[in-house]
């Protein structure tokens, strides 16, 4: 039975105190000792302005807050006598707890809503379930609940947002699927189960697909969905057919498994070729369970939201986290990619992989890193070695990584191209990492994912695909080619040969030796990449570097500039004013000045702003023959004037 503090209306209440009777009534929802028995008219305003003035409503019931001795209080110590009194609280009409504040009681109830939970045992005629709205996501539905795109109040997260990010996902996971047939993948963390269910109705019998929760009622969901569908659910290793599933005699087809467990438990039992971890927060927790038993040359991806830690707002947080010491930079989203991938690399290298880091992308609300795991000692010591510690001038914002070798150096000053250290006072640069200083891209596995993304039309990555090609390839959009990266016989990615679909069983080679059409899961013991070929590290923000005083010129153009001065050049998806090159920063801000023109205000009565020439490119102001430098500067401001 329902508690008393459950009513539909006040004269239910009052018939509990039974008012009619002229004699004094005690309340029925307060103990004698808190408020004594009283006539009827006084039990009435008691009654309406104390328990039902405050109570919560739900499905036409109300929750009025109750005093009796329901939930106990800790006890209050006074000398030698312990007094035990009781609290003011709610009792929730759906799972029969106790809840103290009035503000906790509407928020417990809310939660019960958004799960589904909205059935009382107290009312004999069951309540209407919430409204569940379908959402449609590149040819799939999927059943969400009320707040689902708040991870706090809803079992089943789904996020409109991240719609980038799984479209990423899927074309790294389609130019997998062209590597080998059928590949067993894993989606350790489901929630509405809309990327597994992606990758089943797009990809079909190349993949076999497991979504895995370890919430019960995210399960459910993941279940209902791939009925929605039209997907038969293997569940418990007993295969279910939905209403309408389709089962035209094969055995394999649209078949998804649906497991509920912890993702570390499932990881250890099992292995995959295709790993994605996306939690809620930070993945560290995981990465060591998905590097133990994936398979070789396969792929872990994973996506990281824990974006105020990485982003240098939390550097407690991210020194917890990551083992990291970082700063707020002007590249700090290169920064997060790179804290990481360092990550990754150290959790593979203690399974014996190597990682291989075929894209890695930062944007406002999660970092996505995909890698191929290279199994083997060796890989794992060339992957070790690129974790170095970089150091960060404070003042003009030059970087650079500390030099291989575990020797101390006298001044590691010196390693700065900056001279900061010489003409500004105290300490001037930081140590930050370790980090990644390896590449960041795959460029031959960036124009497959792009070719991909083209046959599938997916519109909203290719733009960033095409961005990330050029990234990696270091050159402007103007010079991007969108040949097909399969019409290559020879493909090299990672030191292997990826046949092309037209191709005979006789062009998959592996470093000259010959091998059948079958999937390729042998990788050389020894792979060195050319450096050369690598994209430089980090970017410049234009708009950081602009000089006072002066237009700089537009980013196109200026991209034009330096690339006519003979560095590499390349946009950044890091950053929308970002320049990827590798020219040093004395000579970035050099051509930024050749090519800015000066600004005129209207109060302006002096000129132009003037800089001296160190400032700009890194050398020291030149004083005029006789010494004297004021006679020098009006020379320049007369000459300019």
């Amino acid at each position: 039975e329902k508690h008393i503090s459950i009513q539909r209306h006040l004269a239910d209440l009052e018939k509990l105190a039974d008012l009619k009777e002229d004699d004094k009534k005690p309340c029925p929802l307060c103990p004698e000792e808190k408020f004594r028995a009283c006539y009827s008219h006084k039990l009435h305003r008691h009654l309406q302005n104390l328990h039902w003035k405050v109570s919560v409503e739900f499905e036409g019931y109300r929750m009025c807050i109750c005093h009796l001795s329901c939930r106990p209080v800790k006890p209050n110590v006074a000398g030698d006598q312990t007094l035990s009194k009781m609290g003011a609280h709610y009792h929730c009409i759906i799972c029969s707890a106790t809840i103290t504040r009035r503000t906790d009681m509407i928020g417990h109830i809310n939660r019960h809503v958004n799960k589904g939970e909205t059935e009382s045992r107290f009312i004999t005629v069951p309540a209407p379930k919430s409204s569940r709205e379908v959402v449609k996501e590149s040819a799939t539905d999927v059943q969400v609940l009320p707040n689902y795109s708040t991870p706090q109040k809803t079992d089943s997260y789904f996020n409109p947002k991240m719609k980038l990010n799984r479209q990423l996902i899927f074309c790294a996971l389609a130019v997998l699927a062209e590597e080998r047939k059928p590949i067993e993948c894993l989606d350790a963390f489901g929630a509405t189960g809309i990327m597994g269910l992606q990758w089943a109705k797009h990809l079909r019998t190349s993949v076999k697909v497991t979504i895995n929760d370890c919430n019960e009622n995210s399960v459910t969901m993941i279940r209902e969905n791939c009925h929605l569908n039209k997907m038969k659910v293997k569940l418990n290793t007993k295969e279910e057919d939905g209403d309408e599933a389709m089962g035209d005699g094969e055995e394999n087809t649209d078949t998804i498994e649906v497991t509920r467990m912890d993702a570390n438990v499932i990881m250890h039992l099992r292995s995959f070729d295709f790993i994605h971890l996306d939690p809620f927060g930070t993945s560290v927790n995981y990465l060591d369970s998905a590097f133990r038993n994936v398979r070789n040359l396969g792929i872990v991806s994973l996506t990281s939201t824990d974006v105020s830690s990485l982003y240098a707002k939390a550097q407690h947080i991210a020194l917890r986290h990551y083992g990291c010491n970082i700063v707020r930079t002007e590249y700090y989203k290169e920064l997060a990619a790179r804290i990481v991938i360092a990550a990754v690399t150290r959790a593979a290298a203690r399974c014996n992989k190597g990682v291989d880091v075929l894209l890695a992308v930062a944007l406002e609300h999660f970092v996505l890193v995909v890698v191929r795991v290279l199994r083997g000692p060796t890989p794992a010591d060339d992957s070790a070695k690129k974790i170095r510690y970089l150091i960060h001038c404070q003042w003009c914002e030059e970087r650079i990584f500390q030099k291989e070798g575990n020797m101390v150096e006298e001044n590691p000053y010196q390693q700065l191209p900056c001279d900061c250290h010489g003409s500004m006072p105290g300490k001037t640069a930081v140590v930050l990492g370790p980090l990644w200083s390896g590449a960041l891209f795959n460029t031959g596995f960036l124009r497959r994912m792009l070719f991909e993304a083209a046959q599938y039309g997916l519109e909203e990555a290719q733009p960033l695909l095409k961005t990330l090609v050029c990234e990696a390839e270091c050159t402007t959009l103007k010079h991007f080619t969108t040949h097909s990266p399969y019409d290559e016989n020879k493909q090299e990615e990672c030191g292997v040969y990826i046949k092309t679909p037209n191709a005979s069983a006789e062009s998959s080679l592996v470093h000259g030796k010959r091998k059948s059409e079958e999937v390729i899961r042998n990788t050389p013991k020894r792979q060195k990449p050319e450096s050369s070929a690598e994209h430089p590290a980090f970017y410049y923000n234009i708009h950081r570097h602009s000089i006072k005083g002066m237009n700089m010129p537009k980013l196109n153009k200026f991209l034009n500039y330096l690339s006519d001065a003979g560095y590499r050049v390349s946009r950044t998806h890091f950053d929308p004013m970002g320049v990827r090159t590798n020219a040093p920063l004395a000579q970035f801000k050099t051509v930024l000045m050749k090519y800015s023109t000066p600004t005129y205000t209207g109060g302006q009565a002096e000129g132009p702003v003037h800089l001296p020439e160190g400032v700009l490119a890194g050398e020291q102001v030149q004083a005029a023959p006789d010494g004297k430098e004021e006679d020098a500067e009006f020379v320049e401001d007369d000459e300019s004037g």
